[in-house]
């Protein structure tokens, strides 16, 4: 069977202009969505937003598929304290192109998240609102922006008439702010047959995309002494306080020790009562580092120095709770950088990369080996705090971009 013809993917010029014609609707739905209470621990908030995306989608075309995920526990401790309630649902959407592999077409997977990290009541504390060219409300540039971005940059694709591509799949999950305990099985396995993955969190401060992001482990470090009475025979004692004590201060200085990792105690707890020695102590702790390599030097580290207490009669136990990947900077996903930089300057833009410490959904994907680009929504900024922003003027040439960035990636034969 011949080839199928090779058909001429749209000029950026032509996705410019049908952004732009967007732009109305764009803020009129991103006022909608950034009015839903979608806290990760408020499911019923998130499946308002999943039920507004998932209708967005099948109008475009998409098969969807809604998972919903089974219970888990808090993914650090201290996070969660009243209890799991669940999370919203993850959509799977997918729309077939009219290239099968074999004529060099190719699967992108688009993510984005429907949670964010505000309780509710703050939509209708600080309502959506227009101000100096900014759009401001919770959630509104992390990541309400970049998922409004994606479906935008498809609706632009569609009104082409492009279908230039293997497939097209569009991922939202329910919980990326708290780490995507229940949606990473579903994200991972979404993701290993997908030859791209573009993350719509949305660009930097300074228009920068996001081409690494340092992975993260979690460890608990229980540490157990022996009680005794604190004014009677003290000595008959092992305090785990004091040892905890040390082993905080000896944890802290492995920052010192490579460049790539960063190391954070953040939970310390021990002992009931002041006149009993104290018998037990927990210590929870992060690790963050841009390899993998990386994560399993300073695990190594963490066990080694856990091992060594001063305090006699003391003994510790390191337990890792959890592993999120590095988005690694790869030559396979600088190679998608270049190809977004020239596209970019077709618009006007030029693309710096950044590298960053906060983990996202685009760890997994590049986790499971998938070239991996971040950051491909509109520019915004002050992420989780109560003055987020998105920068309105940014929307129509970041649609754009996406929008040319899929009809580039989609299509694998040679021009």
């Amino acid at each position: 069977m011949s080839a199928p013809i090779r058909r001429r993917p749209p000029g950026t010029g032509e996705l410019l202009a049908l952004a732009r014609q967007r732009q109305e609707r764009f803020l009129t739905d991103l006022a909608e969505l950034v009015a839903i209470d979608s806290g990760s621990y408020s499911p019923h908030g998130v499946n308002r937003v999943a039920d507004w995306t998932e209708a967005r989608l099948r109008r475009t075309g998409f098969d969807v598929e809604r998972v919903t995920p089974a219970a888990h526990p808090a993914r650090t401790p201290g996070e969660d304290p009243d209890g799991d309630p669940g999370t919203g649902d993850v959509l799977v959407a997918r729309k077939p192109g009219r290239l099968p592999r074999a004529a060099g077409g190719r699967r992108l997977l688009l993510a984005a998240h429907m949670d964010t990290v505000f309780a509710d009541g703050t939509a209708a504390a600080r309502p959506f609102e227009q101000a100096g060219g900014l759009a401001l409300g919770p959630g509104v540039s992390d990541d309400k922006g970049g998922l409004l971005a994606g479906l935008t940059a498809i609706d632009v694709l569609a009104a082409a008439g492009h279908t230039e591509f293997g497939e097209l799949v569009f991922l939202a999950t329910p919980d990326e702010e708290i780490g995507s305990p229940a949606s990473r099985p579903v994200s991972e396995r979404t993701a290993r047959d997908a030859d791209y993955a573009l993350a719509l969190e949305c660009a930097r401060e300074n228009g920068d995309v996001v081409i690494a992001r340092k992975g993260v482990a979690d460890f608990r470090i229980t540490v157990t002494g022996r009680a005794a009475h604190a004014g009677i025979e003290p000595e008959r004692g092992a305090n785990a306080a004091l040892a905890a004590a040390h082993l905080v201060v000896d944890l802290e200085a492995l920052n010192r020790r490579w460049e790539d990792v960063s190391l954070n105690v953040g939970v310390v707890r021990a002992g009931d009562r002041t006149n009993i020695v104290c018998p037990r102590a927990h210590v929870a702790l992060e690790v963050r580092s841009l390899t993998t390599s990386g994560l399993r030097r300073a695990a190594a580290a963490i066990r080694e120095t856990a091992a060594r207490l001063p305090v006699p009669g003391t003994h510790a136990e390191v337990e890792q709770l959890d592993l999120c990947p590095p988005m690694e900077a790869t030559p396979a996903s600088h190679a998608v950088l270049d190809r977004a930089r020239a596209l970019g300057r077709s618009l006007g833009l030029e693309l710096g990369a950044a590298t960053t410490g906060g983990v996202g959904d685009a760890n997994l994907f590049s986790g499971v080996g998938v070239p991996t680009l971040d950051g491909l929504g509109p520019v915004g900024g002050a992420d989780h705090t109560p003055d987020e922003w998105l920068l309105v003027s940014s929307v129509p040439e970041r649609v754009a971009l996406l929008a040319a960035l899929i009809a580039d990636l989609g299509d694998a034969r040679p021009a």
